[in-house]
């Protein structure tokens, strides 16, 4: 709100990234802490809800309101919203206080929790085609001269996630990641290929809604199974190592998808991201059946 250029603006984005990390991590640790452990996939369901809500609603609300009232007065919204979670989480009975370990376990540094790896890759390769859609549409549907109700994308996307989360709430716990697994990687190269062909409204609106069932569904099962695969006093790593594969996707998705964009046809811009499904196979294969057990150490 204060900056007077564009260097502390990027500062401040720093520090505000910083935070937003920090919370996440922290956020979703005290989550597993605060629920049974064999309610931590409806718990992670809703938490991946939430965020998926904010994520289609905040930049829809954001863009109409800076146009009318500037960018400094968006701006303290976004911070009077802050302050509102700051006061909400003072209701939250639990402290979930870290335990104190034992002085005589000689602790290593741990930046992964190994035994989620394959979480973090598998949350990676799903997660490309999301943030690459994500940056890329609007560019996408202009250079292909489409016309198509693009704006409508993500809110579409959002109120299918609702009632799916809602719907599939209680099987998050019960139902074993490969079965999650096959439904989202099918749903996902699906939306994948529509998008490609896409030229009307109805085609947008199902990539849409097989978005939402294929990357909106195993995000929410990947997470959960990385704090179910990893020991009790390391969810915190475990948070933070699914979150390493997300930030990765988020990061290099966009990238490339610009690399490709300046060297092949737009023809090809989702084509292209094919490749992906047999490298999610690999990984999937390899790793299995440490994934498949992950809802029976609970």
């Amino acid at each position: 709100v204060l900056t007077p250029s564009s260097g502390w603006l990027l500062l401040f984005r720093l520090i505000n990234g910083t935070g937003y990390v920090l919370c996440t991590v922290c956020m979703t640790t005290w989550l597993a802490f605060l629920v049974p452990r064999q309610h931590v996939g409806e718990a992670m369901g809703f938490y991946g809800l939430m965020n998926a809500l904010a994520m289609a609603l905040a930049p829809a609300v954001s863009i109409n309101i800076y146009q009318k009232i500037g960018y400094r007065t968006s701006l303290v919204a976004s911070a009077v919203s802050a302050l509102l979670m700051i006061v909400a989480i003072q209701f939250v009975g639990d402290n979930a206080l870290p335990k104190k370990r034992v002085r005589t376990q000689k602790k290593s540094f741990k930046i992964i929790q190994f035994n989620v790896l394959p979480v973090a890759i598998l949350t990676t390769l799903f997660a490309i085609p999301y943030f690459v859609t994500q940056a890329d549409i609007v560019t996408y549907v202009e250079q292909k001269h489409l016309t198509v109700a693009v704006g409508s994308y993500f809110l579409i996307y959002a109120v299918v996630l609702l009632i799916i989360r809602v719907g599939l709430k209680r099987y998050f716990d019960t139902v074993r990641f490969g079965v999650w697994f096959w439904l989202s990687l099918v749903s996902t190269a699906t939306y994948i290929i529509l998008l490609a062909i896409m030229n009307n409204d109805w085609q947008m609106a199902l990539a849409a809604a097989l978005m939402a069932s294929g990357y909106g569904i195993i995000y929410s099962v990947l997470q959960s199974t990385a704090l179910l695969l990893a020991p009790i006093e390391e969810q915190g790593l475990a948070s933070a190592t699914f979150y390493l594969g997300l930030d990765i996707a988020m990061a290099f998705g966009p990238m490339i998808s610009g690399v490709i964009d300046s060297a092949l046809p737009i023809e090809w811009f989702y084509p292209v991201e094919l490749v992906l499904v047999p490298l999610i196979l690999v990984v999937y294969f390899i790793w299995r059946k440490r994934l498949n057990g992950a809802i029976d150490h609970h």
